[in-house]
């Protein structure tokens, strides 16, 4: 049994094999999962029903587990920006949300960047996250073996 706020097995398989620069998706309700994630990505579905697992709850954990350096998020053609987007700044605070359009996002997701496509039961429209994996720095006073 792991102490550690992640125990899902398979997003610790997907994260395990991930590095830098590769890219997960945490996707709502509606997401085409199937046909708008990369084939070749793992694929985790944690939509059991409507509004059990959300988005931002996929996401607190997945920020305390791994470093992120970039954020991509689905916007409509026209109106107000998703009422989540405040919650990803604020699970995000040091990241500007890049904002994509759906047929864009859609592409992006289909990336062979992309490592672990994660399904929800989000049913807020829009609450759609593409991350970026970062690095994690050398720590200071630490001596690599040669």
């Amino acid at each position: 049994m792991l102490t550690y706020q992640l125990l899902h097995p398979e997003i610790l398989a997907g994260l395990g094999a991930a590095g830098h620069g590769a890219q997960i998706l945490i996707a709502d309700g509606n997401y085409p999962l199937v046909t708008r994630s990369h084939p070749d990505a793992r694929r985790v579905y944690l939509n059991l029903a409507p509004d059990l697992v959300k988005v931002t709850d996929v996401l607190r954990v997945i920020v305390g587990a791994t470093p992120i350096e970039a954020a991509h998020v689905m916007v409509p053609d026209s109106g107000p920006e998703p009422d989540i987007f405040p919650a990803f700044r604020k699970l995000l605070p040091e990241i500007e949300l890049q904002a994509l359009g759906r047929f864009q996002f859609y592409d992006a997701a289909r990336g062979p960047d992309l490592a672990l496509a994660i399904a929800t039961g989000e049913r807020r429209i829009y609450a759609n996250i593409l991350l970026t994996i970062g690095v994690i720095p050398p720590r200071s006073g630490r001596r690599r073996p040669a």
